[in-house]
């Protein structure tokens, strides 16, 4: 087994380096002997927003709670201990409404699978609260979508907002309630990833499901293959800007080596779920896991980081890794009035990052997906229509509106 050394990690700062080297140390021991060395000179603010962005606060405390002495800064602590217990409540609380939502679904006829929430990190972490989540996913049939409407309204819960289009089953793929006493969120997915991205039919993902064995009422997910297939789609749609969907990779990575049968499953059902795309997005993770986590690669795998592509889309995710993917940075009005240089400096980044992040979601689809990116890119949207309310008779105009509604929301928090 090898591990790729592909990527320009310069610009990564110190910080996050430390926040991957605790990931990567697996013996606690070495942190207490090395405390010394690693923890200088480290801006512990930034330390921490980094851990707090990349949701690895569960994974950094528990690692960091064992070592004595000053080095590392007793609010820092004591911020990691309250979001790591603020987690395990959530986690918790998530576990209980996962379970009415699995009875009530079943009762009601409706085939249900989670793709986030406790189930998941119980399967890929051996543990609940270390792994963060911030709602419950679940992937239903299309034709159940009104019949689970319904039973999440008798709830308590209230759709985001209403569909603004009569596409919006074709252009979305999930949708988001939430209940305002309980404070949880619920997505509603009739497919994995919108379109035209390829997906398995759900009877497919259901006959290769798991049942948890973290409750004792059925509660079902996805099989080990597609939920590894599932995260690197998901993850590669994003940029992998968390650390912690890397760390899901690697930790199921480690699961797959010895298990032969894993990776043949891996490459039947690749096409599945990522298409034309599969060894682009598999290589991707695979050299990003392995360079930043020490994630082994084995024989079979090695294949998938050899590609150009592969190594090339890599690399520009460190970008969205180190920069936290925030584009717009906010300057208050005295800053503004002080020098009004800094208002065209930040905006000519933001701009700058907005542009670096479209290329890398460009570079990262298909052709028959370039040519819907760019026609989506001048279709209206909803927060087009908010920003500028225009007469029915005109709504025409809102696709040559559409670039300057971009710039404008680019820039419009400086």
């Amino acid at each position: 087994m090898e591990n790729n050394k592909f990527l320009d990690l310069s610009l990564v700062p110190k910080e996050l380096k430390l926040i991957l080297l605790i990931m990567n140390t697996e013996n606690n021991e070495n942190l207490r002997l090395n405390k010394n060395n690693l923890f200088t000179d480290i801006d512990w603010e930034y330390f921490l927003n980094l851990v707090i962005h990349h949701r690895v606060y569960p994974l950094i405390y528990t690692k960091l709670k064992t070592i004595q002495g000053k080095v590392i800064p007793p609010y820092v602590m004591n911020t990691l201990s309250y979001e790591y217990k603020s987690n395990t409540i959530k986690m918790l609380q998530f576990s209980g409404e996962m379970v009415q939502i699995s009875e009530l679904f079943i009762e009601n006829k409706i085939r249900l699978l989670f793709l986030k929430g406790p189930v998941i990190a119980a399967d890929i972490y051996g543990d609940i609260s270390l792994r963060t989540s911030k709602d419950l996913d679940i992937l239903i049939p299309s034709t159940d979508i009104q019949k689970a409407e319904e039973i999440l309204c008798n709830l308590g819960y209230v759709r985001e907002e209403e569909p603004d289009y009569n596409d919006w089953k074709w252009r979305n793929h999930h949708l988001t309630y939430n209940h305002p006493q309980k404070n949880t969120q619920i997505e509603i997915h009739w497919r994995l990833h919108p379109r035209p991205k390829k997906v398995p039919s759900f009877n497919k993902l259901w006959e290769r499901k798991r049942e948890s064995n973290l409750t004792r009422n059925p509660v079902y997910y996805l099989g080990k293959e597609d939920l590894f297939l599932y995260l690197i789609a998901h993850g590669s749609k994003h940029g992998w800007f968390r650390l912690r969907w890397l760390a899901d990779i690697d930790l199921l990575v480690r699961k797959f080596i010895s298990l032969e049968k894993s990776n043949l499953q891996i490459k039947k059902y690749q096409q599945q779920h990522l298409g034309g795309q599969a060894k682009l997005f598999v290589g991707q993770a695979l050299i990003l896991a392995s360079q930043l986590f020490n994630t082994p690669i084995n024989k079979e795998m090695q294949a998938y980081t050899e590609k150009k592509h592969s190594k090339r889309v890599a690399q520009m995710s460190i970008f969205y890794i180190k920069e936290m993917a925030q584009i717009n940075i906010p300057i208050s009005e005295e800053e503004l009035a002080k020098n009004h240089k800094n208002y065209f400096l930040t905006i000519k980044s933001n701009l700058r990052k907005s542009f670096l992040i479209t290329g890398y979601r460009f570079a990262s689809k298909s052709n028959l997906e370039k040519l819907l990116f760019i026609t989506r890119l001048f279709y209206p949207r909803t927060a087009d229509k908010m920003a500028l309310k225009l007469p029915r008779p005109l709504h025409f105009l809102y696709f040559p509106l559409r670039p300057f509604f971009w710039i404008w929301r680019k820039t419009r928090n400086i």
